[in-house]
This record gives C-alpha cells, sequence and structure tokens, in this order.
C-alpha cells in the first residue's frame, strides 16, 4: 500500500481563523495519525502556512479576502505537489472546500484533471450571487471557469480549469443549478444507492482525478458540527459505501473538508471523522494506490 501524505490546511472562507480553520488541530488531537499508521504508512507534512485572513468583503470580485485566497490556492497547490513528488497519496484535511483549487491545480497532468465531487452543496455560485461572499460558496464555479478570474493574475495563474464532463457531482441536496450541464446526482440518489451510484460515477473517470469529500454531505444528525446544515443527507454508513467506491478507483488524492469543532465541545465528531477515515485506508486490489 502506497504511503500517505497528511497534509492540513487550517482555512476558513469566511475570513477568520476559527470555525473549520481548527479542525486539523482538532483532527490531530483526536489521534488521525495514529490512527491512519495503524492502517498504513504515513508522512505528516504539517499544515500549510497561510497569512492572517480578512474578513471584509471587497466590492470588486464579491469575495471575503480575496488576496488570502490566492495565496490558499498557491500554497496548497505547492504542499500538494510535493507530497506527490515524494511518492506518496494526498490526505488533505481541511479547513474550508476553497483548497480544492490548490490540490486540482497539483494534480494535474497534460492539461488535465477530471474530479468526483461529494458535497452536500453544490458551491457554484458566482462571486456576486453569493449571500456570503465566501469562496466556499464558489470553488466548484472557479474551478469549471464560471466565475470571473481576471481580478487577481495571481490566482487567474494557479487557479485550475476543469472541463464539464470532467466532474462527476454526487449528494447535493441545495438549489440544483448544475443538474442540467453536468453529470449530477443529488442527495437523495446517492442515499438510496451510495455504492452503486458512486461505482457509476467513478467508472466513467481517468487518471489522474481527484476526491472531493466535504462532510456536509452527511445529515445533520450524523455530524451536527458543520455551519451550514440542511435537510436529508448521508448516514455515517452511507458515507462508508461512497468512500470505499472512490478510493478503490484510484483517485490522485484526496480531501476532506467542513468539520467546525467550534461546534463540537467534547470532540465526538472529531473521533467519529477520525474512525470514519482510518476505517476508509483498507488493504486494496493489488493494482490500487490505496
Amino acid at each position: 500500500m502506497a504511503a500517505i501524505g497528511l497534509l492540513g490546511v487550517p482555512a476558513n472562507s469566511s475570513g477568520r481563523s476559527d470555525g473549520v480553520a481548527r479542525a486539523p488541530a482538532a483532527l490531530r488531537e483526536a489521534g488521525i495519525v495514529e490512527a491512519l499508521r495503524r492502517r498504513t504508512d504515513v508522512t505528516d507534512y504539517g499544515d500549510v502556512t497561510l497569512p492572517d485572513p480578512s474578513p471584509e468583503r471587497d466590492v470588486t470580485p464579491h469575495l471575503i479576502d480575496p488576496v488570502g485566497l490566492a495565496t490558499l490556492v498557491t500554497r496548497v497547490r505547492d504542499s500538494v505537489a510535493s507530497i506527490l513528488s515524494d511518492g506518496h497519496r494526498p490526505l488533505v484535511i481541511g479547513g474550508d472546500c476553497p483548497l480544492l483549487l490548490g490540490c486540482l491545480a497539483a494534480a494535474v497532468t497534460e492539461g488535465r484533471v477530471q474530479l468526483l465531487f461529494v458535497d452536500g452543496h453544490e458551491d457554484a455560485y458566482l462571486p456576486e450571487q453569493s449571500s456570503t461572499g465566501e469562496a466556499a460558496d464558489m470553488e466548484l464555479a472557479f474551478a469549471l471557469g464560471m466565475a470571473d478570474r481576471s481580478w487577481s493574475p495571481e490566482f487567474a495563474a494557479v487557479c485550475p480549469h476543469v472541463e464539464a464532463t470532467d466532474v462527476r457531482i454526487l449528494g447535493p441536496r441545495d438549489a440544483g443549478t448544475l443538474r442540467d450541464s453536468l453529470s449530477f446526482v443529488s442527495g437523495a440518489h446517492l442515499a438510496a444507492d451510495p455504492a452503486g451510484q458512486t461505482r457509476a460515477a467513478v467508472s466513467s473517470l481517468t487518471h489522474p482525478w481527484w476526491f472531493h469529500l466535504d462532510l456536509d454531505v452527511l445529515s445533520t444528525e450524523a455530524l451536527p458540527a458543520v455551519d451550514y446544515p440542511q435537510d436529508g443527507g448521508l448516514a455515517w454508513e452511507d458515507l462508508d459505501e461512497v468512500t470505499a467506491q472512490a478510493l478503490g478507483a484510484e483517485p490522485a488524492g484526496w480531501d476532506i473538508t467542513i468539520y467546525n469543532p467550534d461546534l463540537d465541545p467534547a470532540r465526538t465528531s472529531a473521533r467519529r471523522i477520525v474512525e470514519f477515515v482510518s476505517s476508509a485506508i483498507r488493504e486494496p486490489p493489488a493494482s490500487a494506490r490505496w
């Protein structure tokens, strides 16, 4: 089994250093490194160092802390690229969803990268449509080239582009604005057949592709420690099936986002996430990477 390169990204796209930004530290305190090492070799690459965030929403790009977003994407890209060059398989723990952009930028090969996007939200708002201004509302819009990037030459240079035909979306329970333009499975349909829907999605992906998992694809009953809960969602057992199918199909890497330890004072959810992640790292088929 290939060694895992664990990377933390303590980012919160609301421009604060609390909330989901504290997730990597909370998961380490809950024993994620030790739990993974009982399954496989793990190199802990620590956390990406980020500048102090700003909660101000700029008028022109309609984003909170756009300079911080560009820096985040650049530094995550560089860190994930280092893990890949070391021959390790990246497991990136956030933090907030925009870290995905840096992961994709690192994983791209010969101008192309594909994506399995498992999330309770589409995250495809244009910046001017977002009620919050948080980049976590819109990372998929940036990746697909739907949102303007010209406000920052630095961001435009590092932000990856993913073709719509290269994205498989599983699990959203919000508005559904992308349903007609991409391969899309709603939260209700995913819950009805988690293994089958995921198997169908990954069977059409070719390398390299990245596995993005936002934990708010779970129901609020399963994971209360999220900032934007919705009705519906998966049980942990459903997510186990989704993840087994995804990792068995050999992604280039995996990121996990959107756990807020401030909403989990007893760290019950942190321990459950550690259990979930470590149990997902099983002995794969001989040809598999995980």
